[in-house]
């Protein structure tokens, strides 16, 4: 009987876990939507910045630009790393913490310095376990972003940038294709070519690049001029960007939260199906133990008769 009780504990305990992990599916599922709508929004403007920058950049790329600018020599990269403030959503979080962290590793190997921007909590204390402290981090806010959070991101990039502090800057988030799956995406957001400012789509591949003609737009008049307008369009296109991939991020946090918790209620209604069936056969082997010896009692009962 001692161990029909574990096995009634453990289904107990099982039943109890899954109870929970149902619960955060459906509650991802009630807000996957809503985060899906807002990362869509958000998807035409950021198209139309993006597009309109390619025009511009085509019509007057000027290289001379703080932001457009590539430096001579690499001495310090920039990462933004957008992940979640929660976990229990299968490997959105240890993937990018992962990619970060051996691209952090290879730099230090040749001599380059790293600083890192985590957007959070998960990754903000991965990094900190490890004694890597991010200059700037974001927590509480990665299932609702806000343009503050954005602004304050780009701002510091833009600053680094422009001081000749930051020589790259590389963006890390999840983008959620649909409901149910996710693609990691790694994006550089500065320096840019003008080829990749012409190329609005991504993936911004070299033979995707030298097919771009650079031709100029004689109906269009720029005032003062299109390199200064390009100027002006950097800072509110890299604000856009990133911006749109916090959006993305937390819609792509849902997704996967979503399906992990249904796996995570999957086996272990599997397993509560294991264990009624041991139960079941534990019980019945008891019952006919208790049987045979109540068969065998009466039976010595009446010899000694």
């Amino acid at each position: 009987m001692a161990n029909l009780r574990e096995i009634k504990a453990r289904i107990d305990s099982v039943r109890s876990t899954s109870q929970v992990t149902k619960t955060m599916e459906m509650i991802s599922t009630a807000r996957i939507r809503r985060a899906l709508e807002r990362a869509q929004e958000a998807e035409p403007y950021k198209d139309a910045i993006t597009r309109m920058l390619a025009n511009v950049a085509s019509a007057g790329f000027d290289s001379s630009q703080p932001l457009l600018q590539r430096h001579a020599e690499e001495k310090c990269v920039l990462f933004i790393l957008i992940a979640s403030d929660r976990g229990m959503a299968g490997g959105f979080n240890i993937t990018l913490q992962r990619a970060v962290q051996r691209e952090i590793e290879a730099l230090s190997a040749k001599g380059v310095s790293s600083r890192l921007i985590t957007c959070g909590r998960k990754p903000t204390e991965y990094f900190k376990f490890r004694g890597v402290e991010p200059v700037l981090s974001f927590e509480g806010m990665s299932s609702e972003p806000t343009m503050d959070e954005a602004d304050r991101i780009a701002s510091y990039l833009m600053h680094g940038y422009e001081t000749g502090e930051l020589d790259r800057v590389m963006i890390y988030y999840q983008h959620a294709r649909n409901r149910v799956d996710q693609d990691t995406v790694i994006e550089k957001l500065l320096p840019l070519s003008a080829e990749e400012l012409m190329m609005p789509n991504q993936p911004r591949t070299p033979e995707a690049m030298s097919e771009i003609k650079h031709e100029m737009y004689p109906d269009f008049e720029f005032a003062p001029s299109a390199s200064e307008v390009l100027s002006y369009l950097m800072p509110a296109y890299l604000r856009t960007v990133i911006y749109h991939a916090l959006l993305d991020s937390a819609a792509a946090e849902h997704g996967a939260r979503r399906r992990a918790m249904k796996s995570a209620t999957d086996n272990a209604n599997e397993i509560i199906t294991s264990l009624s069936r041991t139960y079941n056969r534990e019980r019945q082997g008891s019952i006919t133990t208790e049987l045979n010896e109540i068969v065998a009692g009466a039976s010595a009962l009446e010899d000694n008769e």
